[in-house]
């Protein structure tokens, strides 16, 4: 079987994967958010936090309680890389520098997890498991909390409120996180990862006289940070490393993982709006994207250009032998899809247009199908942005599922897209303009603009993967990174809020011969339009100056 065959089986396999898990997965999600009942664990947990879980909040409320977690966490987390060598299983390493447990902290909590430290010589396992991987579950189940009161905005009639976040915060990571991530823990210890708490460089004998490097808790972090879109890695390579990534079979696993929740959520939303066809509708939505994107990085990955591309048949600097280039490039297309970071190639090392395809799929805003949550949400608000552009074709008011969209819920909507290309373009552009910039540049000319353009590309929309060549570890790039991931990630989940408290207040607006039908093919390709639209508007200037010009020259 050729390469590109192989690469088509592996990617149509995720495919059906994705839709057999959809519906179970989606009603199951469903169930989650909606019933009324409290397992004992979760009302154990209420009892602790002091919180009355049967008590819904208005939105600003909603919006306090996931900003009071965030920077409980962010301090957490701080505290123990700043006192690991007080700590037992530090592994004896030193605490870590304040700029960079800054930047790790706020990295992890705002389920980014940009690392700009080789993670197997920085952190001992209690960080590791403790703050990071702690965080791993919890970042993302603030993103899909975040995302249900949203859904609740749409589906609610003249209410104040969108839900309790302790209530949606508890249940998505002991009911949906947990039990997802234990069993897919236990396949990828199967696999071939390990799962100990011996040094990372640590050297044993095994029986009939072999020896081989042990590991350390890397399962566990491993298939959380894919589940939960989160792209920290135990090891400095990432999911390129054996003990992170072994075999063909778990990387498709891993890309399974990344696209589980994220795609099975348009059923959650489609269910809890009484809709199923709205949700296949975003569904619809997320995977022309997703598929065209895919097919994209991988063609421009094959068929690269340059003499030794071509002698063997693709481009393979960067890539493991493991993988090859099709797979290789399938994940590096759905890391940067989804919100995850994880990476089993080196996206500095694609070619000039399938790395430009890493970095387009981030400016989309990662909506298809985005982060675990986030990427329900924000393709929600294109949607919003979508109905407004044809209601002004037409001359109506805008209506999506009964809300009409006014003033207010267009400002909300319009705020929560301009986040992010404000922090790429700046923090690029100051980036470009000062000493301390430029000097962690490793390359120059388009790619190193490409560099620099990647890493605040990544940060802002809160991804974590990283294109390389750029020498991150330094206070200044600490601190401007994590601004940016602390603005990217908060002020869109206040704006997001702010619309769905709006729209909870509406009574329903029934629907007439002029209503926008949103569940067709037709409202389908208008979304996808308005989406590659608005990004090329925003970041076109932007990539001609980095992969355009470095590809066409």
């Amino acid at each position: 079987m050729s390469a590109t065959a192989a690469g088509i089986v592996f990617i149509v396999s995720l495919v059906v994967a994705l839709a057999v898990a959809y519906k179970p997965l989606g009603d199951y999600m469903h169930r989650v958010y909606t019933t009324p009942r409290h397992l004992a664990v979760e009302r154990g947990v209420y009892r602790l936090i002091g919180v009355r879980p049967d008590s819904d909040q208005r939105w600003s409320a909603y919006a306090r309680a996931v900003l009071a977690f965030s920077v409980v966490s962010i301090l957490v987390v701080y505290a123990m890389q700043r006192l690991q060598d007080k700590l037992f299983l530090s592994l004896g390493l030193p605490a870590v520098t304040d700029h960079i447990a800054w930047n790790t902290a706020i990295s992890f909590v705002t389920n980014t997890n940009w690392q700009a430290y080789s993670g197997e010589s920085t952190m001992g396992h209690l960080v590791q498991m403790a703050a990071l991987a702690v965080q791993n579950f919890t970042s993302a189940a603030v993103g899909m909390a975040v995302a249900i009161a949203l859904v609740r905005g749409f589906a609610r009639r003249r209410a104040d409120t969108i839900g309790n976040f302790w209530v949606d915060l508890v249940r998505g990571t002991v009911r949906i996180l947990l039990p997802i991530a234990f069993v897919g823990a236990l396949i990828l210890v199967a696999g071939g990862l390990v799962q100990n708490f011996a040094a990372p460089h640590d050297v044993v004998t095994l029986a009939g006289g072999h020896q081989a490097i042990t590991g350390g808790p890397v399962a566990s972090q491993e298939v959380i940070k894919e589940l939960g879109t989160n792209g920290g890695g135990f090891y400095n390579t990432n999911s390129a490393h054996p003990f992170e990534n072994a075999t063909s079979w778990t990387n498709w696993l891993e890309i399974f993982l990344m696209l589980l929740i994220p795609f099975a959520l348009p059923r959650t939303f489609g269910r809890m709006v009484g809709q199923n066809r709205q949700g296949y509708a975003i569904l619809a939505v997320m995977g022309t994207i997703a598929l065209a994107s895919v097919a994209l990085t991988n063609v421009f990955e094959l068929s690269g250009g340059g003499t030794v591309p071509h002698a063997i048949g693709a481009a393979m600097e960067g890539k493991d032998v493991r993988f090859g280039v099709a797979n290789s490039a399938t994940f590096g297309a759905a890391t940067t899809l989804t919100s995850t970071g994880a990476v089993d190639s080196f996206h500095d090392s694609y070619t000039p247009f399938g790395g430009m395809m890493t970095m387009f799929n981030m400016m989309l805003g990662e909506v298809a199908p985005g982060g675990t949550g986030s990427g329900l949400y924000g393709m929600l608000v294109l949607a919003v942005i979508t109905v407004f552009v044809a209601g002004l074709m037409v001359g109506r008011t805008p209506e999506y599922l009964g809300k009409k969209i006014g003033a207010r819920e267009m400002k909300l909507a319009s705020l929560y897209f301009l986040v992010t290309p404000v922090l790429v373009l700046i923090g690029t552009a100051v980036a470009m303009g000062n000493s301390a910039g430029l000097a962690a540049m490793l390359n120059h000319g388009p790619h190193g603009f490409s560099e620099i353009l990647y890493a605040f590309t990544s940060a802002s929309n809160n991804n974590g993967s990283a294109f390389g060549g750029v020498t991150v570890n330094t206070p200044w790039y600490d601190v401007a990174l994590g601004l940016c991931m602390v603005f990217g990630r908060f002020l869109p989940i206040v704006f997001v809020l702010g619309l769905a408290g709006s729209l909870a207040r509406q009574a329903p607006v029934p629907a007439s011969a002029g209503t926008l039908p949103t569940h067709r093919p037709q409202f389908v390709g208008m979304v996808v339009g308005v989406t590659i639209v608005l990004v090329a508007l925003t970041f076109l200037p932007a990539l001609a100056l980095g992969p355009l010009a470095e590809g066409l020259s």
